[in-house]
């Protein structure tokens, strides 16, 4: 057996003893910071250019971000200039903050405080890496160096705001980088010892940004070093505590979640949750996630498919087919079991005329984020009658009775059969079509006329043609009404034995060019069940081509006058 598993070190669990955290509720949204056009964009095979980044930011403005990190401008001479043209370009609305990423390391601040001269609120957010392992592998220093790092970026941040001659409304963040991998006592220690350089107040607090840098561990001790910071911070009170979490144990989205219950009260993250390896924090998830619970997240996700081709196009990269509420997929039901589940709750939905989203299986409405019905469900073999039905009436507004569903999922089941593929809405229709509306014919009823209608009587007076010997059979009956009466004037020359069980009527268009359509359920003279479907402008007519599609569709020996049709 492979015992390589043997060289890793477990992770040191924070001894933290009556955490309230598991007790808490999400009841509001955080601040959300999007980190796309810099965490997100170092993490591209090719980053953004300078139009793929305009729109980009647009797209974020549009969607109601207030808080943009929009890129690290002292690392390069692009990310300067794309900095420069969102100021000098007039791009900022004057209630969004821009926020840059800088090392806390002199000519670096001194660039970055350059890059954003001009703007009217911008976020300086330092950092330096405070891990365990950065500190023994790539800094060779103590924890007193690492803080004597972060409080010389401190002073000097300090002083170029105190000698600024602009009118930008600074405020300052702070990263303990790698804040996971750090003893969370010195991840105390550091942060009070930059917050005693800069006096951030409770009015104009500084944001203390926690980064789950590398997702080290699980997500309930992520939570834990959240509530210990904030139980351990000096002046608690003038500071804004912030998360920044990736993805690399595939638990992002809930070690976000349970930061926040520990009183994390921002969170920086990207669509869709790109960044390293990984990624980052998927904020659209975890803003859906509070939307599902009635929170309302303060972002705007009511056209997701338009954000998704501005992300897909802008970054090369791919959403897959399964990402929480934007995948091609998500609201897509093959099962049997989940597409009958699905119809009966939109059906009682309609039917109780319900303010509340009571659906299985569907735990967001899909026309929330700007998805349409007619994906919800698709036909394969694992497909069953009900979902059938449901494209049926979604596609094509024909509204099939349930005692229906088993005959015609029993045929469009042998044609996926057939063709060993997933069906399309276009040939489900195609299967209806052939089996329903389309048949070979035995007899159609040339002309009638109805007379004598009232109170439980009818008399009817018409013509069928027989097919197989092309003639015309002139046929009458009297009944309880126009069905009943058509039923007896077939009787009449002996097409006998059928019996009309239910029918159902409904428009399928409006307007001028209103189409009724009719499927009737009748037993066969063999004592089994067959239906059929009938379109016409009038409803009678609609009813009675259905009630002779029925019969046509008949395997039983039909006879007119003695003679077999």
């Amino acid at each position: 057996m492979n015992d390589g598993f043997k060289k890793y070190t477990p992770f040191e669990q924070i001894k933290l003893k009556d955490r309230k955290w598991p007790d808490n509720t999400i009841t509001k949204a955080p601040i959300w910071c999007s980190v796309d056009l810099r965490d997100g964009n170092q993490a591209l095979v090719t980053p953004m250019n300078m139009e793929q980044k305009l729109e980009f930011f647009h797209a974020l403005v549009d969607m109601g971000f207030k808080e943009i990190e929009i890129g690290f401008p002292s690392a390069s001479e692009t990310e300067y200039d794309i900095c420069r043209e969102l100021i000098e370009g007039g791009h900022i609305p004057d209630d969004v903050s821009i926020q840059v990423l800088v090392q806390a390391r002199e000519h670096l601040i001194r660039k970055t405080f350059e890059a954003v001269r001009g703007a009217k609120n911008v976020i300086i957010h330092f950092y330096n890496s405070t891990s365990t392992l950065q500190r023994k592998v790539v800094f060779k220093k103590d924890m007193d160096g690492i803080i004597d790092i972060a409080v010389e970026g401190a002073k000097l941040i300090k002083e170029l705001i105190d000698d600024y001659d602009g009118d930008t409304n600074f405020r300052l963040e702070y990263s303990p980088e790698s804040f996971s991998g750090t003893e969370v006592d010195n991840s105390v220690r550091i942060c009070e010892a930059v917050m005693d350089i800069l006096q951030p107040t409770k009015e104009n607090p500084i944001i203390l940004n926690l980064p789950n840098t590398v997702e080290m561990c699980t997500p309930n001790t992520y939570a834990d070093q959240i509530e210990y910071f904030i139980r351990h911070l000096k002046n608690r009170e003038a500071a804004v505590i912030s998360v920044h979490p990736h993805n690399d144990r595939g638990t992002g989205v809930a070690g976000a979640e349970l930061a926040l219950l520990a009183g994390a009260e921002r969170i920086e993250g990207t669509l869709f949750g790109n960044g390293e390896r990984t990624g980052n924090l998927d904020i659209v998830t975890v803003g859906l996630n509070m939307y599902t619970q009635g929170i309302d997240p303060q972002l705007d996700f009511s056209n997701l498919p338009k954000y998704k081709e501005i992300y897909e196009r802008c970054t090369n990269m791919k959403i897959g087919e399964r990402q929480p509420y934007v995948g091609d997929l998500v609201f897509t039901a093959f099962s049997g079991s989940h597409q009958d589940a699905i119809k009966k709750g939109f059906d009682y939905v309609k039917a109780t005329n319900s303010d509340k989203w009571e659906i299985p299986y569907l735990p967001i409405d899909p026309a929330d984020v700007g998805r349409k019905y007619e994906a919800i469900v698709r036909y394969n073999s694992q497909s069953g009658k009900g979902g059938a039905a449901f494209i049926m009436e979604t596609a094509y507004g024909y509204e099939l009775p349930k005692a229906m569903h088993p005959e015609f999922g029993a045929l469009v089941k042998a044609e996926s059969d057939r063709l060993g593929k997933e069906l399309s809405p276009a040939d489900l229709l195609d299967v209806f079509n052939k089996n329903y509306l389309d048949i070979e014919q035995k007899l159609w009823l040339v002309h009638h006329v109805i007379t004598n209608v009232g109170v439980d009587e009818a008399t009817f007076k018409g013509t069928i043609h027989l097919v197989k010997s092309d003639r015309d059979v002139d046929i009458y009956g009297e009944g309880n009404g126009p069905i009943d009466a058509f039923v007896n004037a077939l009787k009449s020359v002996g097409i006998d034995g059928f019996e009309v069980l239910s029918y159902k009527e409904h428009s399928i268009s409006s307007g001028s060019d209103s189409k009724a359509i009719c499927y009737m359920q009748m037993r066969k003279p063999n004592g089994k069940i067959v239906f059929g479907v009938g379109i016409s402008h009038g409803i009678f007519k609609a009813s009675a081509r259905s009630l002779l599609c029925a019969i046509n569709r008949s395997d039983c020996e039909i006879k007119v006058n003695g003679e077999v049709i």
